[in-house]
């Protein structure tokens, strides 16, 4: 008896201990669960954190250089911010130590020429090139540039120079007139100038590269024309690095001219850009627009669009800086930013595209004379009274606003403000675009035609299946569906995009009839099962009149595509999709809605099946059969007793599909254009949030702005899961508490 007694105690004892291990197994999982969401979401807020950080800018300590008496005349800085240069009136070429021997000259080369100099510019900054006009009507472009070498495995950087256009003057005037302004590009294959001379006269000479087949140098070759209907005085004049484009101003007057072609040079626009008189102007990177800047601090961006009557010049945006003393724009080499330098010593910083006033601040106490952005914007030097400052730049991410991301922005040479995701192009000026509207459209438009595809079927077949199939049946069937969860997605986007898509759009007309037809036909078969003699369907194995509908589907689908060309031939003059994009003004992409909506919905109908049929499947049968027995009809006792006390699990089945939706990424990256479009059409694609993830993650650089907001693509995507899923878990308590007590 005691031996008896000892042996439960140690089963018992057993059991205690197997308890609280699994007890503490699972809250430990849980919990380890909980910490693995937790640094999900706060790793992601740290790699965005940074692209919404305010620009930092303060001067570097003892990078201040004293000067000689030469007047300045431009300056810039290499691209380690090792070494500055500046150009004098002398005139000459000073090159200076910014980051050993910090002041120290390393090199002064004086320019010499035969004729006095009238004017000096610059081109645009990433180009470093800079020219100066005679007054014997000739002009000198000059490239200052840094050597690198290795010495002893020792990087040392050389200062040099050279000639684009060789040492020898160019003619611009024939005349010899003095050249007084002057604007100018110079590249490998030609060459352009826009200049006044003394006389007031705008002319443009265009210069070709000419290889000479003898020495195998370069030969400049070109005219000259002179533009009668622009004259007057003249504050500004810009050219465009590519030729392309000329912008002239007077008083507030803007001329912008065609030299795309040089035999049909034209003006195309003139129009008042300003209220006062225009202070400063310059270019922005890409010469797409220009900015301009009056006296009282209004700074307003211009540039052409296709408009409702054409093409146009138009005002885009304006900041309102309150400094009524800026004196010049400085644009970066490449992004959309610029920096307004003021004589009360106040630098601004602004970027277009994001509309934001970065930064505003007085950097001195006297005018700011000269500014200069380094290549990499991460530094600038500035000339205040008779000194240089080196000023150090934190402004990694000035693109990325909240309004950029989430708000209409009006980019260059669109009509209007639009909702736009374009991160990359072919050109170091391209204006990226980081709106994150129409991804997350796209994923919202996704997951809804694969739910439209997917609640239909999977819960009536869940219902059928758990309530009036036959066990036999149904632990085939199970099984089977649930078996389609394992199937890759992979699988299914490459089905979709390579087999579905072409079929769908090779047989549309068919598939709308099948899609019209099917109901009609499951309905008809019904009805005649319904009337049929009780003799004949009792021959019928229990459970097995569903299957009628097999061959009956299969043949009607057979029909369908097997009168689809007929039909197309005779409703659509042979072909449905020209007739969808012509005569219905529809877009028809092979990859669309319709096909995702398919294959994503094949990949969700498991879920939602296999949890709908386990929450109907479990309702006390107590509860059925005592509603049959009170005279309630199967139909009755199902949709006021089953369903109802189902409820809780067919939400959360739906809301597990829906999450399932929203964060596909393979089907939707494979069966769809990947065009980030707005549009709720069946017939046009989208891009999701996953699927431009996947795509975009591994050609983005790492820290650069579009990795950060890739990352926080993922955090959208991570709140939206998180806000379905607590959502459907408050609904689906309120719904356990409302009928937990049938």
């Amino acid at each position: 008896m005691s031996h008896l007694l000892t042996q439960t105690s140690n089963k018992d004892h057993f059991r205690k201990v197997k308890d609280n291990v699994a007890k503490y197994g699972v809250t430990t999982g849980g919990l380890l669960v909980l910490a693995a969401l937790l640094m999900i979401f706060f790793y992601l807020l740290y790699v965005v954190k940074p692209i919404f950080n305010d620009v930092e800018i303060h001067k570097a300590e003892d990078l201040s250089i004293a000067l000689s008496d030469q007047n300045t005349l431009a300056l810039g800085l290499d691209e380690h911010v090792e070494n500055a240069y500046r150009f004098t009136s002398k005139p000459s070429l000073e090159f200076y130590d910014i980051h050993n021997d910090i002041g120290r000259k390393t090199f002064d080369q004086t320019l010499e020429f035969d004729a006095n100099i009238s004017t000096f510019s610059a081109s645009a900054p990433h180009l470093k090139q800079f020219a100066f006009g005679f007054d014997d009507g000739t002009a000198v472009v000059i490239k200052p540039g840094f050597r690198v070498t290795f010495p002893n495995d020792v990087r040392k950087i050389s200062p040099t120079y050279k000639y684009p256009l060789g040492k020898t003057p160019i003619i611009l005037s024939e005349a010899g007139e003095s050249i007084e302004q002057i604007a100018f590009t110079v590249n490998e294959e030609a060459a352009g100038f826009l200049f006044t001379t003394q006389s007031g006269e705008l002319s443009y000479t265009y210069l070709v590269a000419e290889e000479n087949f003898m020495t195998d140098e370069l030969e400049w070759q070109g005219e000259t024309l002179t533009f009668d209907t622009i004259r007057g005085d003249i504050q500004a004049l810009h050219i465009s690095p590519d030729l392309s484009r000329a912008f002239v101003i007077q008083d507030k007057l803007l001329s912008v001219i065609d030299l795309r072609d040089i035999e049909e040079v034209d003006v195309l626009y003139q129009l008042n850009v300003a209220n006062t008189e225009i202070v400063a102007s310059t270019l922005l990177p890409g010469a797409n627009s220009i900015l301009i800047a009056e006296t009282s601090g209004v700074i307003s961006q211009w540039f052409e669009i296709n408009g409702k009557n054409g093409r146009e010049f138009i005002k885009a945006r304006q900041f309102e800086t309150g400094n009524t003393q800026i004196n010049a724009l400085y644009p970066e080499f490449y992004r959309k930013t610029f920096f307004a330098a003021s004589n009360n010593g106040q630098l601004g910083v602004y970027h277009t595209t994001s509309e934001a006033n970065l930064f505003e601040d007085a950097m001195s106490d006297s005018n700011i004379s000269h500014f200069a952005v380094a290549p990499r914007s991460n530094a600038a030097i500035m000339q205040t009274n008779n000194s240089l400052q080196i000023i150090k730049i934190e402004n990694e991410h000035p693109e990325v606003t909240w309004s950029a991301i989430w708000q209409e922005v009006w980019y260059e040479g669109y009509p209007e403000p639009d909702y736009i995701w374009q991160s990359t192009s072919a050109g170091d000026d391209f204006e990226s675009k980081f709106s994150l509207v129409p991804i997350s459209f796209g994923t919202i438009k996704a997951a809804l035609y694969a739910m439209l595809f997917s609640v239909p079927i999977g819960l009536a077949a869940a219902i059928y299946t758990a309530y009036f199939m036959p066990s036999r049946v149904r632990k085939v069937v199970k099984p089977t569906i649930e078996i389609m969860e394992a199937l890759p997605t992979v699988i299914l986007g490459f089905l979709a995009g390579l087999w579905l898509a072409p079929l769908v759009e090779e047989n549309l007309p068919g598939i709308v009839v099948l899609m019209l037809l099917m109901p009609v036909v499951i309905i008809g078969v019904a009805y005649a099962w319904h009337v049929m003699p009780k003799a004949l369907t009792q021959r019928i194995p229990e459970g097995m009149d569903s299957i009628i509908l097999i061959p009956v589907i299969l043949l009607l689908g057979w029909v369908c595509f097997s009168i689809s060309p007929a039909i197309e031939q005779g409703l659509f003059n042979g072909d449905m999709r020209l007739y969808i994009t012509d005569e219905l003004g529809i877009d028809f992409d092979q990859r669309n809605s319709f096909v995702v909506g398919i294959a994503m919905g094949f990949a969700v109908i498991p879920t939602i099946f296999s949890i709908t049929e386990d929450a109907v499947f479990s309702v006390p049968k107590q509860l059925s059969h005592g509603s049959l027995a009170l005279g309630a009809s199967q139909w009755q006792t199902l949709t006021r007793v089953v369903l109802l006390t189902a409820s809780p699990g067919i939400f959360s089945a739906v809301m597990m599909g829906l999450g399932r939706a929203v964060g596909e990424t393979m089907i939707v990256l494979m069966a769809t254009g990947n065009t980030p479009v707005m549009d709720w059409s069946i017939f046009q694609g989208m891009r999701t949030l996953s699927a431009n993830i996947a795509v975009e993650m591994p050609e983005s650089e790492v820290g650069s702005s579009h990795y950060r907001i890739l990352f926080l693509a993922a955090f959208v995507l991570f709140v939206f899961t998180f806000l379905f899923n607590t959502a459907a878990e408050f609904v689906r308590q309120r719904l356990r508490e409302k009928y937990s007590s049938l």
